[in-house]
């Protein structure tokens, strides 16, 4: 049989390999400046205007001229071994190399020059003048020394090779810092600084420059390894890369075989950024093995190789593992006489050589061995007339591997079958090779982060595989419950909620430097008992809302409950999702079907839009009447109408946003329509749903209007149309920020449109929105906790 590379051999020629980039040089440099900037801050706040240091208690050690002796040697030892070791790589034609260590250098230099201007001006800047002119003994202590980590960085950037020129320069430039250090010019802290400064110019360097190809230019190198294991080789010819981006060879042996050869290179981090991305957000077993350093990388594939073999599963065997050079290890294996599901028409995979391929995953499991990789270029069939399955990319699989690492396996072969032969068959299959319990057992591991790259890519195409999967398994066991294993750590949103809410927390944090929050003690009693009045009518109004558009009997005091415990939840879900999934939860538990509860909480949120919508457009228009002639719209109102067609723009341009938010609000809406027709047949209930709608919404404005009352002076007149316009802009704000209650945005929104739309002063606006805050969002956590411990005890949640 031809196995599928014999087509794949091109004539010999010219590779293009592009520059390597290791990706850890870019988080080691990131890390380091992250490290400088906490060392500045440290020194900045811990330093006063005076100068703690004591020179002369240093050059007190070892006499001035002695100092200024070695001082001098050392650093014309090491500009003369620099512009040696550059001549030396002038002549050799890297130019690469050249322009690398010249820019560590040039750039550790001019960082440490920066950190010194930055330094003295944070922490003594009428010292600035007296460094330029003072004697000696006046000298402001440099917080770094700029040639010391030109040359740090100059020594990481160079080539290999000249280990006794390395050494000497390494020796000189610890002398120079010494030397600084009892002159005392410098600082132990500052050489610290030095060393960071220039570690993190090379590692960037390296990053943004790169190195020299470490590919062996002509084959002699891999003839002459490969006959150091007794294989060979009459021709190699190149045959571009494999999955990972690692140079391949199709290598002829004079026996009559072939072989691959892989060539491992330190400086190939292909995939580098998306493992690491998986292996934060994925869980142990879930997440990808790095295996960085090419020599376990080598070494794993060996094994991998050795104990699939072992265990009587067709995968390429090692032939050998050879070196050809620093950094870049060969690994040769017989080349694969495995023919892919990617080359096999659809006519071909019958249900025969379907089970042939669970079988052969089954062999690898049965010796606790898990693949990792299985894609259609991985998974095949050995002869014309397929008799056994055969794997290939068993390199990053693993051996003693736990439970999980199988399901997974399992879950990403039923997924591959489903791609080429439907999920009908790929899940009877499923059930032929592994039984009925094994098969439904693979449900909570049908999800996009446990699966093969290769594979996520193919489930874009057809977004509905893997439903079509769950359902089919669902109808052989309908009375099991199956609960998502929970493969990821965190989810990007998690990120993206947690970044956000630390950008608007610095804001704020920038607006109320300087503010005295005792003033909220001097707010005038009355106004602030009113507010606290009114927020708690938003409690009630709110258990009146659930209660008239729910068909069936609450309780009013759990449900006033439950509204307490929605407000607890919401410290912790982005503005809405909380109360809505309490309520959701509160109403099923009252023994209302789901979609019955579904569509009364949905309900509740669409005549929530309903009324606020309204009401935020008329009184944007209302206040614009005090001072424009005739009845026009205002600028509020005209800007709200502008901002608003735009949201619905986007939503409606973008067809992934519309079925994001179709797919989201689908569950809440579908039978809206029903129950509101229902509730027109119950005035009671319609005016309670209603009626508790507009309460709630009169409640939260005068809340906010009672706490501006609270902070204004005497005879100070606020207009209360003017403030209702602040709270529905700055809810509708807070609805659409991804952090937990608004938080930060609703603060932003309210204090900006108070001092914008209502007139207010700053001084008055920022207290009334803090206490407006405290009582309707802070406050009722606490009651929120013990009414949702409660209702949890209960069972009412």
């Amino acid at each position: 049989m031809t196995s599928r590379t014999d087509s794949e051999a091109p004539a010999p020629g010219p590779s293009t390999v592009r520059t390597p980039r290791r990706p850890v040089d870019l988080l080691l440099g990131a890390a380091g400046l992250l490290l400088v900037t906490a060392i500045m801050l440290a020194v900045s706040v811990a330093t006063g205007s005076d100068d703690a240091t004591d020179p002369a208690r240093l050059r007190s050690l070892l006499p001035p001229s002695l100092l200024f002796l070695v001082a001098v040697g050392a650093n014309l030892l090491l500009i003369v071994l620099v512009c040696y070791v550059v001549l030396r790589i002038l002549f050799t034609g890297n130019l690469r190399d050249l322009v690398r260590t010249m820019t560590a250098g040039i750039s550790a230099y001019t960082l440490a020059s920066l950190i010194n201007a930055a330094l003295i001006a944070l922490i003594s800047p009428d010292l600035v003048p007296n460094t330029l002119t003072a004697a000696p003994d006046d000298v402001f202590p440099s917080a770094t020394l700029g040639y010391v980590a030109a040359v740090i960085a100059f020594l990481r950037t160079m080539p290999t090779g000249l280990p006794r020129t390395r050494s000497v320069l390494w020796a000189g430039n610890t002398t120079v810092a010494v030397c600084s250090l009892l002159a005392g010019v410098t600082s132990l802290l500052a050489l610290v600084l030095t060393v960071l400064v220039g570690m993190i110019c090379a590692f960037l360097t390296w990053y943004a420059i790169g190195a020299g190809s470490r590919v062996p230019a002509d084959d002699g190198l891999l003839h002459t390894e490969l006959r150091r294991f007794g294989l060979t080789a009459t021709t190699v010819a190149q045959a571009g890369t494999d999955r990972e981006g690692n140079p391949r060879h199709l290598a002829e042996l004079d026996d009559g075989g072939r072989a691959e050869v892989t060539v491992l290179s330190s400086e190939n981090t292909s995939g580098f950024w998306r493992r690491l991305r998986d292996m934060a957000f994925l869980r142990g077993p879930v997440a990808p093995r790095m295996l960085y350093g090419v020599r376990r990388r080598a070494e794993h594939a060996a094994l991998m190789s050795y104990s699939a073999r072992d265990a009587g599963v067709t995968v390429p065997r090692v032939l050998a593992v050879g070196e050809l050079g620093p950094g870049t290890v060969i690994l040769v294996r017989e080349l694969p006489e495995v023919l892919p599901l990617d080359e096999l028409d659809d006519e071909a995979l019958t249900d025969d050589l379907l089970d042939l391929c669970w079988r052969g995953l089954g062999t690898l499991h049965r010796h606790r061995i898990a693949h990792g990789g299985l894609t259609g270029a991985t998974v095949g069939v050995l002869g014309t007339v397929p008799e056994s399955a055969g794997f290939t990319g068993i390199d990053r699989g693993a051996v003693a591997a736990p439970q999980m690492r199988i399901a997974l396996d399992h879950a990403a072969m039923v997924t591959l079958l489903a791609m080429r032969v439907g999920a009908e068959r790929a899940v009877a299959s499923a059930v032929r090779s592994l039984g009925v319990p094994a098969t439904t057992a693979i449900l909570p591991f049908l999800q996009p982060p446990g699966l093969p790259y290769p594979l996520r890519a193919g489930l874009r195409a057809d977004r509905g595989l893997l439903g079509r999967l769950r359902e089919r398994m669902v109808e052989l066991a309908p009375e099991a419950t199956f609960e998502p294993a929970r493969l990821e750590r965190m989810q990007p949103r998690t990120i993206v909620s947690v970044v956000v809410a630390t950008a608007v927390g610095l804001v704020l944090l920038y607006q109320l430097t300087g503010v005295d929050f005792s003033t909220i003690g001097q707010a005038d009693p009355r106004w602030a008992a009113a507010a606290f009045a009114m927020s708690t009518v938003c409690m009630v109004a709110a258990a009146m809302v659930l209660v008239g558009f729910v068909p069936i009997p609450l309780p009013w005091w759990r449900t006033v409950m439950a509204q307490y415990a929605a407000s607890f939840v919401r410290i912790a879900a982005p503005a809405g999702l909380g109360s809505i999934a309490v309520n959701t939860r509160f109403v099923t538990r009252a023994g209302a079907p789901t979609p019955l509860a579904l569509s009364a909480v949905g309900l509740t949120q669409l005549v929530g839009f309903l009324i606020h919508v309204p009401l935020l457009l008329v009184c944007a228009y209302l206040t614009g009447t005090s001072y424009w002639t005739g009845f026009t719209p205002s600028p509020t109102v005209v800007v709200i109408s502008i901002a608003g067609t735009a949201a619905v723009a986007v939503v409606l341009i973008s067809p992934r946003m519309r079925r994001t938010i179709a797919s989201r609000t689908r569950p809440y809406l579908r039978g809206v329509l029903p129950r509101l027709l229902d509730m027109l047949q119950s005035p009671a209930s319609l005016i309670l749903g209603f009626g508790g709608t507009v309460l709630l919404t009169v409640a939260f404005v005068l809340c906010l209007y009672f706490s501006v009352a609270a902070f204004s002076p005497p005879g100070t007149h606020v207009s209360l149309v003017a403030v209702a316009v602040v709270f529905l802009a700055g809810n509708a704000i807070g609805s659409a920020a991804p952090t937990p209650g608004g938080l930060g945005a609703v603060e932003a929104a309210l204090i900006g449109g108070l001092t914008t739309v209502a007139g207010v002063t700053a001084a008055v606006a920022l207290p009334a929105v803090l206490l407006f805050r405290l009582l309707t969002f802070w406050f009722p956590v606490l009651p929120g906790w013990a009414a949702f411990s409660h209702l949890q005890r209960r069972e009412a949640i």
